[in-house]
């Protein structure tokens, strides 16, 4: 078979380890997953209840224009109904944008490390890649525009960044919109949009159209809790709407999808606890690291990066045999850290006390090889 090199030189995305597995392997009755950046929470009661009572046919197709999900985030977001695309999950539209506009001889410019999806993508269409490494966990928006030129197809900016949580300023945003060319498509990925609370956060759903190449992703599998039903949408001008949705498969939303997001997407009062909950959660967080003098990125995402200064697989174990998965960070470009969802409060205090256990028993290590 004729496989593309691409196909064969990448690896398939690696999920973090499932909740029955590690039950299966070490043998624990209480599994606590932190490792996917899922809410905690679960979803709206609203939606629980519309899916509990759910009775549509699942013969049918599902609506491929989303309609009434599209009605129903045009009015949330301030937007057109056209100025809105609905994939299966952002990951979708990621892809859309990807085989619409990389090819050979075309390059793309990226943080790094950031989303591994835009590399992926760009790997598998044959675009160049050029990764421009972070400054303290934030995207170095200066040599990224240095790095564009006339072959450059597409840059990709993730705010809050995954996996650091660090974001992206309304003026370095704008500053970055006026300085890009007009040929070139700036993805702002904000999965984790809904979960910033910085005063300086743009909101550029409102600058579509003041831009004419920007499109803003973002995504029900986070703060909505709808992850298993893999909805995502992009909002960008008519014109580059139009250019996208022949990339799009046809009834691509699944019909639960559509009607659970739609119902989410009106039930702000839920998204507005799981925001506030967030927050505290990282406090608990940013006084463990205080106490225990570990460094870590400030996130305004549901997520935190913390660097133990060891091997982050090691860290890694060590918390799964007790009951608890991380993110190790050996994959995601910090070999010393590890990701850690936000949980709720018990959560939280339960894998920091494990995470106690862990720098103590690692600092009589250390104090123990040094007097040998």
């Amino acid at each position: 078979m004729k496989w593309k090199e691409a196909v064969l030189a990448l690896k398939p995305y690696q999920p973090g380890k499932s909740i029955e597995e590690v039950k299966r392997l070490y043998s624990l009755d209480k599994i606590t997953k932190l490792a996917s950046n899922e809410n905690p929470f679960g979803s709206s009661g609203k939606v629980k209840q519309y899916l509990a009572e759910f009775n549509e046919s699942l013969a049918l197709y599902p609506d491929g224009y989303a309609t009434l999900l599209r009605t129903a985030v045009a009015r949330h977001a301030g937007v057109k109904e056209t100025e809105l695309i609905f994939g299966n999950g952002s990951d979708e539209i990621i892809q859309m944008i990807s085989r619409s506009l990389l090819a050979p001889g075309l390059n793309t410019v990226m943080a790094a490390p950031t989303f591994p999806q835009y590399r992926h993508n760009a790997v598998l269409e044959g675009a160049e890649i050029r990764e421009i490494p972070l400054i303290g966990g934030a995207h170095d928006l200066e040599k990224m525009l240095l790095s564009i030129d006339g072959n450059t197809a597409v840059l990709w900016l993730c705010s809050p960044n995954n996996p650091t949580g660090i974001y992206i300023n309304e003026t370095d945003l704008r500053n970055v919109l006026d300085a890009v060319p007009s040929d070139v498509l700036v993805v702002l990925d904000e999965a984790y949009f809904e979960y910033a609370v910085a005063d300086d956060l743009p909101d550029p759903s409102n600058w579509i159209n003041e831009y004419q190449n920007i499109i803003v992703l973002r995504t029900f599998s986070k703060i909505y809790g709808l992850a298993s039903l893999r909805v995502g949408y992009g909002m960008a001008n008519e014109d580059i709407i139009k250019k996208l949705e022949p990339a799009r498969e046809p009834f691509n939303v699944n019909t639960l999808g559509q009607r659970a997001a739609m119902i989410a997407v009106e039930d702000q009062e839920f998204v507005e606890t799981c925001k506030r909950v967030n927050r505290e959660g990282l406090g608990q967080y940013y006084a463990f690291c205080a106490e225990q003098n570990l460094f870590y990125y400030p996130s305004q995402g549901n997520f935190i990066l913390i660097d133990f200064n060891r091997d982050a697989d090691e860290v890694f174990q060590f918390l799964l045999e007790r009951g608890f998965i991380t993110r190790s960070g050996k994959n995601l470009g910090f070999p010393t850290s590890l990701r850690i969802t936000i949980g709720s409060h018990e959560q939280n205090e339960e894998i920091i006390q494990v995470m106690k256990e862990y720098v103590k028993a690692a600092n009589e290590k250390d104090a123990a090889d040094t007097v040998l």
